[in-house]
C-alpha cells in the first residue's frame, strides 16, 4: 500500500488500545520487523492476533510472510506523510498504566 488510505479516527482508535500502543512501541523501538511471536505483551495467541489485525486494518502496520512466520512492520512513512507528527507525539508521551481502580498513572517503559 503507497499511501495511507485510513481515516485519522481508525489509526486513533487503534492506538487507543494499551495493548496496541505498546506494540508499536515495540516496533518503533526495533525499527524493523518483529514476528507475531516476538511481541512482549501478555495477552494471548488468538487476542495477540486480533490486535495485529486492528493495527494492519487501521494503515498502522503491515505484514509480510516468510515461510510459516509472519513478520510485522510499523508504517511509519505512511503515517508521517499522512498524519505529520501524530506518531512522534503518539510515541513520546508517557506510557499509561491503568490500574483496576480506574486511576491511570505513568509508567516507565
Amino acid at each position: 500500500m503507497d499511501a495511507m488510505s485510513a481515516p485519522i479516527e481508525a489509526v486513533l482508535q487503534a492506538l487507543a488500545d494499551p495493548v496496541r500502543l505498546k506494540m508499536v512501541r515495540q516496533l518503533a523501538e526495533r525499527d524493523g520487523e518483529i514476528s507475531c511471536s516476538g511481541f512482549d505483551v501478555a495477552v494471548t495467541k488468538s487476542t495477540l492476533t486480533h490486535h495485529l489485525r486492528t493495527l494492519r486494518e487501521a494503515g498502522v502496520i503491515q505484514g509480510r510472510q516468510q515461510g510459516t512466520t509472519r513478520f510485522n512492520s510499523l508504517r511509519r512513512n505512511d503515517l508521517d506523510l499522512a498524519f505529520p507528527g501524530l506518531l512522534d507525539a503518539i510515541l513520546a508521551a508517557p506510557a499509561v498504566d491503568h490500574q483496576p481502580s480506574g486511576q491511570p498513572h505513568a509508567i516507565s517503559g
